[in-house]
């Protein structure tokens, strides 16, 4: 009997980088593993500095860290799968975008030369770095004077978390930083580049954070115009050969066949971004289908067969998602984050013990309890926004709120309008895209935020679609797996590959029409509140910028 082939998924996410070994033949998950960073997400002080405190908005790495979960998750999981990893056959990544490595022509970053360690913006800029705020305006505001042509592929608005005002920023703040970077890398790529020794562009992030539209970036004059300076940003920091979706980018290299314990000369696939390889493992690149995936924030993805322009969205590529296939992104920047920071920071103790008699999580508790109120009942609205909006606004300075607040308001209450508030979130994302001729007839889940049953309902009766949900745990791992046998010559194509390998359980949540009816209402409310903090009222732009200053004089405080 032929010995089973094996494929390996390694998911870089916001905390942690997991690895899942997968059978080739029918996606069956035989084992996976998890690295957490070591120094996770860098938001206050540097790494070894102390006396280097960040201003608001900062969201750094370290890329050592990433390189940890290929020496300890990847042999980790294949111990446990019990497989003979000569059986193994092609490696596949996929990265939280758009996050940025700053790097040496060979690839070092920059934060590990000795005389940048205590230079901020040195580090690996995480997606959700969002203190570039000030030159994405800037690049917004000149692309729209200009009429720039690729800026209505971009909704209109450029977001602070992209390559071009990450690096304006650090041109600006940091000449020298900016000088000693011979590649401004998407970790997507970078880190294929550490296990092939062949620095590869993917197609995905750079149309959709690099702002490449018809094989072109923006043009030098555009740049000059934002900053003399930043002229030659794409021929000197960004260009590169890019790889199609499903290719392989190179094979393993002895040095990275030596972290992983995988066999030298394996295929590695063409980097992607953690949400897009989702659509192979959900099984869902044909048109019509909306993926959500849930986690620390929400990236929606889909496919569309034509072009069209759909404002605020984080892009529309061509062959973004799957190859010959129009594919659309938009985002929430915040969801589990959310409720993670209103069950740490906004509930009594008595319901942390009544959680844990109970023997449910915290989260499992507060659901439970806000499961059984009827829609409305709250009497509150809130928006979405604690950590900026991605979509459809495009603004990083924006802030949550809640209204309609009462003494006799309860934290389940509040919980419970939390949940719906990023349902509203969607919905708004998903009546734009049908507005703008994109039609969606399905919305696929997948991530943590799967596993709350009231929230999936929720979901379902606020967009008022069918929703499903994709089968495995761990779809960004199983979907790069997925591209990695396509890149090992296992399968024609990617989507040949998912259709064996991913799936989803179709219409696990229907809308209840009772409660779409009572949602509809509620919605409009929260369309009048997202219209008027959004677009019409600065001041949740005047108190960011209140909270910033008061940042800077802390820190320079701290420096005396």
């Amino acid at each position: 009997m032929t010995p089973a082939k094996y494929v390996i998924g390694v998911d870089f996410g916001t905390l942690s980088g997991r690895a899942l070994v997968v059978r080739v033949t029918d996606g069956h998950e035989m084992a996976s593993a998890e690295h957490e960073y070591r120094h996770g997400v860098i938001s206050e002080v540097l790494p070894d500095h102390p006396e280097i405190r960040l201003p608001a908005d900062y969201a750094l790495q370290v890329p050592a860290d990433y390189i940890d979960v290929l020496r300890f998750a990847v042999p980790d999981a294949v111990a446990k799968a019990g497989i003979d990893p000569g059986d193994i056959v092609g490696l596949g990544t996929d990265f939280t975008a758009c996050t940025m490595v700053a790097a040496t022509g060979d690839g070092t970053p920059v934060c590990q030369l000795e005389q940048f360690a205590d230079r901020p913006h040195a580090y690996a800029k995480l997606w959700r770095h969002h203190a570039a705020q000030p030159q994405a305006d800037r690049i917004n505001a000149l692309a729209a004077a200009r009429g720039e042509a690729w800026l209505p592929r971009y909704g209109g608005l450029i977001s602070s978390e992209w390559e071009f005002a990450k690096g304006l920023q650090i041109l600006e703040e940091d000449p020298e930083v900016y000088a000693a970077i011979d590649r401004w890398v998407e970790g997507a790529d970078w880190i294929v580049w550490q296990l092939t020794g062949r620095y590869v562009r993917n197609i995905s992030t750079a149309g959709y954070k690099a702002i490449r539209q018809d094989g072109r970036y923006p043009s030098r004059k555009f740049l000059a115009e934002l900053n003399p300076d930043f002229a030659g940003f794409v021929e000197d920091k960004i260009e590169q050969p890019i790889g199609r979706l499903g290719e392989a980018a190179g094979t393993l290299t002895a040095q990275a066949a030596a972290w992983t314990g995988l066999p030298e000369g394996i295929a590695v696939a063409v980097g992607n971004i953690d949400a897009h390889v989702t659509v192979a493992a959900a099984d869902a690149a044909e048109p019509g289908r909306l993926i959500a995936i849930m986690g620390t924030s929400t990236c929606h993805v889909m496919n569309g067969k034509f072009l069209r322009e759909v404002p605020g969205m984080c892009g529309v590529v061509e062959g973004g998602i799957t190859d010959g296939l129009w594919g659309y992104e938009a985002g929430q920047s915040g969801v589990g984050d959310i409720f993670a920071w209103f069950t740490k920071n906004c509930v009594p103790q008595e319901h942390e013990r009544e959680a844990a008699q109970r023997g449910m999580t915290l989260h499992e508790h507060l659901s439970d309890l806000a499961a059984a109120q009827a829609v409305g009942e709250h009497g509150l609205i809130a928006l979405d926004w604690h950590s900026g909006n991605r979509s459809v606004l495009v603004d990083h300075h924006l802030s949550g709120i809640m209204v309609g607040q009462t003494l006799h308001t309860t934290c389940v209450d509040q919980y419970r309008a939390l949940l719906e508030a990023t349902a509203f979130g969607t919905r708004m994302i998903v009546e734009t895209f049908q507005r703008s001729g994109v039609p969606v007839e399905e919305l696929v889940v997948a991530g943590g935020l799967i596993k709350n049953p009231l929230l999936m309902q929720i979901y379902a009766d606020v967009t008022g679609l069918p929703l499903s949900c994709v089968t495995s745990t761990q779809a960004p791992a199983l979907g790069a797996a997925i591209h990695a046998a396509a890149a090992a010559g296992a399968y024609r194509n990617v989507p040949t590959a998912s259709g064996r390998m991913g799936g989803r359980r179709k219409s696990a949540f229907t809308p209840i029409s009772d409660n779409v009816v009572r949602y509809n209402a509620l919605y409009a409310d929260y369309v009048e509140l997202h219209d008027w903090f959004g677009r019409k009222n600065p001041l949740m732009r005047r108190l960011r910028i209140l909270r910033g200053q008061a940042g800077l004089r802390e820190t320079v405080g701290s420096a005396q």
